[in-house]
């Protein structure tokens, strides 16, 4: 185990889960770095088939950690890293994903939700977009559904993000859902599963480079200017910002 990842293994399939109940999960420049270490350690471990991320608590992951942001290039390294892991990577998600949470489940291969489950893409109430995070959403999700959901901030359901193509399914129980899914995995080659991952996270990936210099500066820049500062503190100070009519 260690400081904000707990770790265990179960015939194959390793089980990371989210454990910093102190911010809810938020993405940490801590907690960024110690998963994308983690996950190496998986990519390059032969008894890992199957990698499923978890969280503790009703929040999967509330999105960037305001008080320690994590460096935008730091999430990039994250993103491509789940990516291009080659073991798939599958989410279990029983509680509340907002921000760039949701950008961690676009990067996964697989996502599995409860029906307590809820999510938003919250950026524009706080004053900055959901820049860095589109590398992994526009490939999965329904263009449509991702302009209301982004343009809004508006919580939406997990049969909602089923339907737009967030999650893979939903549904009464995460774990029953999950246990087909992991038994195929279990059953397929390993160097199969890598093949034809990276068959499918090609062309994701190859978008990804020629969109991520220019996203990470627009992050950079939003998260600079004076809105974003008036939403940061509005939100740690639980207020409107002074923009809402």
């Amino acid at each position: 185990m260690t400081d904000l990842i707990q770790h265990a293994h179960h015939r194959g399939v390793t089980t990371l889960t989210l454990d910093s109940p102190a911010n809810r999960n938020a993405l940490s420049a801590a907690l960024v770095a110690e998963l994308h270490d983690t996950l190496d350690r998986c990519g390059k471990d032969d008894t890992v088939r199957a990698v499923v991320l978890t969280h503790t608590g009703n929040t999967f992951c509330a999105g960037a950690d305001l008080r320690d942001p994590p460096d935008p290039q730091a999430l990039v390294d994250l993103l491509r890293r789940l990516l291009e892991l080659p073991k798939p990577v599958v989410a279990r998600v029983t509680g509340h994903v907002r921000a760039g949470g949701l950008g961690l489940l676009g990067a996964c291969d697989i996502a599995a939700a409860g029906p307590e489950a809820t999510f938003a893409l919250t950026e524009v109430r706080i004053g900055v977009a959901p820049a860095v995070i589109t590398l992994t959403l526009r490939p999965r999700t329904d263009p449509r559904a991702l302009a209301r959901y982004s343009l809004t901030g508006e919580r939406f359901d997990s049969a909602e993000a089923a339907r737009i193509g967030l999650l893979t399914t939903a549904g009464a129980d995460v774990d029953d859902l999950l246990e087909p899914i992991l038994d195929g995995l279990r059953r397929a080659s390993p160097r199969a599963l890598a093949e034809t991952k990276h068959l499918l996270t090609a062309k994701v990936l190859e978008n990804f480079d020629l969109d991520v210099g220019e996203l990470t500066r627009i992050s950079s820049r939003l998260f600079a200017s004076a809105d974003a500062r008036e939403g940061m503190t509005a939100f740690l100070e639980r207020r409107e910002p002074g923009w809402v009519l």
